[in-house]
């Protein structure tokens, strides 16, 4: 593979639930658009930070990423591989590679088998037999991921929320993965444990080199973990930067709306900034708006808003690779 291609590229990706209806004959009469049209790629041990507001398909862009769910249309290409609607024997040798770290380290983790056996167990699926064996690996991955090894005969009822987030790490790191989508992986936690779990995924990105798709709605996380963000609204990214770019230059209003939302310590830490209310409710993914799916909630919205969606270009001043959808965006001279 090239250094010039990326290791996952995703291009025109989208997820329709069909609504079904009618009596007696159970027919399709809509569609949940949950993901619409995604664009955007991840090079070899970069972090990607996904956020916005619950609802909008972060979580289903995660589950179409690692094909645990089919997508409607659009590429997934992964080393330069389509692997779209790739058949589970085709998908074998990247399973591997793509690995997930859910939400709820309670829901994630069989609470009948022991920490050996959960991690282990991608090993035997596998059939991969590690130097020294799979009990040694097994306790090795503990310790990298902050656990005592003895726990290796433990259940999942004996650890906290915490640790039980550590043995859904072990568990994605133990085939040695490429990629590691990380769906909130620390919105179920407490506050004080959130920065160990966020504090080991960065070691193990510098150290390993893993590329992440870091799934979260706190605005703070996603700052600290992730080298670029992408934000999402209602199915589709509205803007995509480096992280300082993002979080210090933002474009589109609404993350501007997101980010006047992050509490700061003091009025010092940011000075002469708004909070920004947005009204109304996020619409609903089953009949989106016409043209700018942002256009009902914000304050800039015109007819052109409602007319033409707008594309996902660089605007005027704005720096290489931060990409904004919107016609009017903030702190341009001219329109995109």
């Amino acid at each position: 593979m090239s250094s010039t291609t990326p290791l996952l590229d995703v291009s025109g990706l989208t997820k329709h639930f069909p609504i079904m209806g009618g009596f007696p004959f159970r027919r399709r009469v809509g569609a949940v658009r949950a993901v619409d049209g995604l664009d955007f790629s991840v090079a070899e041990g970069e972090s990607l930070g996904l956020v916005g507001e619950s609802g909008c398909g972060k979580s289903t862009t995660g589950r179409l990423i690692t094909r645990l769910l089919e997508p409607t249309s659009g590429r997934i290409a992964y080393r330069g591989q389509d692997i779209t609607h790739a058949s589970r024997r085709e998908l074998a040798p990247v399973r591997s590679e793509i690995q997930m770290i859910f939400q709820d380290p309670y829901a994630s983790l069989n609470p009948r088998q022991t920490v050996g056996k959960i991690i282990s167990g991608p090993m035997e699926i596998n059939g991969i037999e590690p130097a020294g064996g799979r009990e040694k690996r097994v306790r090795e991955l503990l310790e990298t991921v902050g656990l005592n090894p003895e726990h290796y005969n433990r259940f999942p009822h004996e650890f906290s929320g915490g640790q039980r987030q550590r043995i859904g790490v072990a568990r994605a790191l133990a085939l040695e993965p490429k990629l590691i989508v990380a769906d909130e992986p620390v919105s179920a936690l407490d506050v004080s444990i959130q920065a160990q779990v966020v504090n080991l995924l960065q070691g193990l990105r510098k150290d390993l080199g893993i590329a992440f798709v870091f799934i979260a709605h706190d605005l703070a996380v996603v700052r600290h973990f992730s080298q670029r963000v992408a934000v999402m609204y209602l199915g589709r990214i509205v803007e995509v930067a480096d992280r300082d770019e993002l979080y210090g230059n933002p474009r589109h209003p609404y993350t501007r709306a997101l980010l006047s939302a992050v509490p700061e310590l003091s009025a010092e830490d940011a000075p002469g900034r708004e909070r920004i209310r947005l009204t109304g409710d996020v619409p609903s993914p089953v009949n989106p708006p016409s043209g700018c799916r942002f256009r009902t909630r914000c304050w800039k919205a015109t007819d052109r808003c409602a007319a033409e969606a707008p594309p996902l270009v660089r605007v005027e001043g704005s720096a290489e690779g931060h990409l904004t959808a919107c016609h009017f965006p903030e702190g341009a001279g001219s329109e995109a």
